[in-house]
């Protein structure tokens, strides 16, 4: 039996980790990887290197960024009144790709789920906290999941203590358990337009 090289077998182990990602396919990209010119290699390295020495968290929002502030927190033109609060950075993106949605974000870096210890403590939640002095309305724009509703109805209970702030939620054009960064354009611009209080009022445009 022809052993393969251990240089295969610890990028192999190296790429199955990452998600949507199994063992044949982390090795056909080995094979692929092995066939291309060194000069690609490198930049492929370099990016991944660039990767985590450049991209950060805005201390603001907590969106991916080479600067910081990010450039919607630093944008004038952003409605400062409104923080649609999200799940991860991804969700950002997806959402500015709708061109529907010209406020600010707040992203929590994930959602509570206790059975993987994941608790409000490990979230961005202080920081929401104390961005709410300008705000008037927050968008709740998290995957519908049980973490999700948790997680919703967290902050739910955390935010209605500011009487004066607005609470709406994306409308339900999303199915259960899919997740933004997966939802097309219109769907989200759907939801974003036909967004309800929280206590169930239609939001009007």
């Amino acid at each position: 039996m022809t052993s393969i090289p251990n240089v295969i077998q610890e990028l192999t182990e190296l790429l199955s980790a990452l998600p949507g990602i199994g063992k044949k396919s982390a090795q056909r990209i080995c094979f692929y990887l092995m066939d291309r010119p060194r000069e690609e290699i490198v930049r492929y390295a370099k990016g991944l290197i660039d990767l985590k020495d450049k991209i950060t968290h805005c201390p603001i929002c907590h969106f991916i960024t080479e600067e910081t502030p990010c450039a919607i927190c630093r944008d004038p033109k952003r409605d400062e009144t409104v923080l649609c609060v999200v799940e991860d950075s991804l969700d950002v993106i997806s959402i500015e790709k709708t061109a529907a949605y010209h406020g600010k974000y707040h992203v929590l870096g994930g959602l509570i789920s206790p059975l993987d210890g994941i608790g409000p403590e490990d979230l961005s939640i202080d920081q929401l906290v104390k961005r709410l002095d300008n705000v008037k309305e927050i968008i709740l724009a998290i995957n519908p999941s049980v973490e999700g509703d948790t997680t919703a109805h967290y902050l739910h209970k955390i935010i209605s203590r500011h009487q004066d702030i607005r609470m709406t939620s994306l409308a339900r054009g999303i199915p259960v358990g899919g997740d933004l960064e997966f939802t097309d354009e219109a769907t989200l611009t759907k939801a974003l337009e036909g967004r309800s209080d929280m206590n169930g009022r239609h939001h009007d445009q």
